[in-house]
């Protein structure tokens, strides 16, 4: 295809709309951004309130070489648009019998104080971590980095010597039984589980090729951007109006326009346009369901697991919690039961799994002088409760409780303001079917095979970019999916 002249609509402006539109911009399309929001950046948005910042969606961020690659991609230099340090603490993980381990950055550092707190040999750590690395350069990246819907791509030169890596219980045990087998602690076994969560899957269910996933974070490490997570959809952003990237805000995208079983425009807001190519950051159900009024594919994605989805509480806390840091966990005695609750619906559990991102903890400014921006969050089923909020006040109920234990005085009466998300506000804000973060779950040895792909086998003219398709959720897979998208569209 010869860009020039050729007109490129992209749905939605979350991570990978943003992206996908300066890639193609930079090649010479003329790109216009349609999204129903007055903010860009889908669930990477910002929320301020009575003089607490909070980042309302991802929070960890990893391998911000495939955000830096997306600037170079367009001919710009990655430092003018976008800062970020190095973290020496990943997170630190607070058990209920009064351990905490902080996972620091590098293997080394890492194995050390699991010596220390927990008393074991490390051999077992140490040869997990190894694996786990290997497994994701052996394996792991023809799943992120390429097109796998494709056949070609199983015929490259890198096929034999990931088969060569591949070993049997990366795909017949699930990931909990795996790290039970390789690292046996249970302590340790329910920090590396944890990562299953990274893609909204289930660690009791998904295979144990998910645990490459804590490489990432374990062995590459963690990073702060300067700003906060906003900065990300920020720097993007100014990168496509550089590019001469045109957006519509507040512009609902109501049809997909299709003559022929080929995409050639949009209806968003009463008004018709019309492109070459059509790339939608949207929902894959919601695309197909709402936007081309396939029903017959939309229920055939809507009959695969959802990702789960999640209960975000954002509070403004009085006080300064010296014991905490940037990333803090705590953790339940009994894990299964979290999940147990996702999968099966019961009532919520008295005991969750608590994530707490405190950017105040890196830039004062984030709140107010004494105070700090808690982004708590909680799991839960991708399922729009009739009750929500009354499931909504069980948890906090629970997730206060446990946090007022564990941290020795009543947190409730340190939170000054409060705002929550849920999975209806979710679906709401970011047509995320039922709330799910990441689109259908990795439950399952086929799912990076049955995610749908970068391109539809219906529709001519039509991409995907974004969680909910190849190669999955998560800023650097979003990332990733754009990448994977536009390298489709300038090779038709």
């Amino acid at each position: 295809m010869n860009p020039q002249g050729k007109k490129a609509i992209i749905i939605g402006s979350g991570i990978a709309g943003l992206s996908s539109a300066a890639r193609l911009a930079s090649q010479g399309f003329e790109v216009s951004v349609f999204e129903k929001n007055d903010f860009f950046g889908g669930k990477l948005a910002l929320h301020v309130q009575d003089g607490f910042s909070f980042d309302m969606g991802p929070s960890i961020f990893t391998q911000p070489f495939v955000l830096g690659d997306l600037f170079s991609f367009c001919g710009k230099r990655f430092e003018d648009y976008f800062q970020y340090q190095n973290l020496t603490v990943n997170t630190h993980n607070f058990f209920n019998d009064g351990t905490e381990i902080i996972a620091y950055k590098g293997k080394d550092n890492f194995v050390t104080e699991v010596r220390n707190k927990l008393h074991i040999d490390t051999t077992r750590l140490e040869s997990y971590l190894l694996e786990a690395e290997r497994m994701y350069n052996d394996i792991g990246k023809i799943f992120l980095d390429e097109h796998i819907h494709d056949l070609k791509t199983w015929t490259t030169a890198r096929i034999p010597k990931a088969l060569k890596a591949l070993k049997w219980q990366y795909l017949l045990k699930s990931m909990h039984d795996y790290h039970t087998d390789k690292l046996q602690h249970p302590k340790l076994v329910q920090m590396f589980d944890r990562f299953a969560t990274y893609n909204g899957s289930n660690p009791y269910e998904a295979p144990a090729m998910l645990s490459m996933i804590a490489h990432l974070e374990m062995n590459e490490g963690a990073y702060y951007p300067q700003g906060g997570m906003i900065s990300i959809p920020n720097a993007v952003h100014q990168l496509c109006k550089d590019v001469g990237v045109q957006f519509h805000f507040n512009s609902k995208v109501e049809r997909i326009i299709t003559e022929q079983d080929e995409a050639v425009g949009i209806v968003a807001n009463g008004k018709t346009h019309y492109a070459d190519v059509i790339v939608t950051n949207s929902d894959v159900f919601f695309t197909y369901n709402d936007l081309l009024a396939d029903k017959e594919k939309g229920e055939q994605i809507q009959q695969m697991e959802r990702s789960t989805s999640a209960m975000i509480f954002y509070w403004g806390i009085n006080k300064e919690y010296k014991q905490l840091g940037l990333h803090n966990l705590f953790f339940s005695d009994n894990y299964k039961e979290e999940f147990d609750y996702v999968s099966k619906l019961k009532q919520p559990y008295h005991d969750p799994t608590i994530y707490i991102n405190i950017t105040s903890k890196m830039e004062a400014q984030h709140a107010p002088a004494g105070c700090e921006n808690w982004f708590v969050f909680v799991n839960k089923p991708a399922v729009i409760d009739a009750n929500e909020d009354e499931v909504t006040a069980i948890i906090k109920q629970h997730t206060v409780a446990k946090l007022s234990r564990m941290l020795g005085e009543d947190v409730a009466q340190h939170i000054v303001t409060e705002h929550t998300l849920t999975p209806t506000s979710i679906q709401s804000r970011t047509n995320s079917y039922l709330g799910a973060l990441y689109g259908t779950s990795s439950n399952n040895r086929m799912a990076a095979f049955k995610r749908h792909s970068n391109i539809s086998s219906r529709y001519k003219g039509l991409y995907f970019a974004g969680g909910s398709v190849h190669p999955g959720g998560g800023i650097p897979l979003c990332l990733r999916s754009a990448k994977l998208a536009v390298e489709k569209i300038l090779a038709d």
